[in-house]
């Protein structure tokens, strides 16, 4: 009475008795890294996109801003350069931001795309996995209804 049960070989035995297709496993694993890296790639390209927006848009300021920057000889040649420096900075960033807009609704598309995607591939490989367990399980059935006769 003071022993206590050990059911790790009733657990092993009934484990066993359970057909597991390690390939199944296997399969979904394969598809996970690809739709993972499929998605990397989408997020690289949109995060270089933006950087080479960032970039231009910096460059194009600083090379806007050294033109105010320049000495005048008129005070109202100032008045004039921020001015101007200010329509084209607000000129840039709608340009830009358009930009942007660009790389997200890309990003966006590119998404859905893929989850559709592997939407489709997780239904057909549960239906094969469901299909090859329901054929194993019924020719199981077949065998011990045979045997019982």
């Amino acid at each position: 009475m003071n022993t206590a049960t050990d059911f790790t070989k009733v657990m092993q035995d009934m484990m066993a008795k359970f057909p597991v297709d390690a390939s199944a496993f296997q399969n979904a694993f394969k598809t996970q890294a690809a739709f993972g890296e499929k998605l990397s790639k989408v997020a690289l390209e949109a995060a270089e996109k933006s950087t080479e927006i960032s970039s231009k848009w910096a460059k194009e300021t600083i090379a806007k801003l050294s033109t105010t920057a320049t000495a005048k000889t008129e005070p109202a040649d100032y008045t004039k350069a921020v001015t101007d420096f200010a329509s084209a900075a607000t000129e840039m960033a709608s340009e830009n931001m358009a930009a942007f807009a660009e790389v997200a609704k890309k990003v966006q598309m590119e998404t859905v795309e893929l989850m559709l995607a592997a939407g489709k591939t997780a239904s057909a490989e549960a239906s094969a996995v469901v299909k090859k367990a329901t054929d194993e399980v019924t020719a199981v059935a077949k065998k011990a209804a045979t045997a019982a006769k």
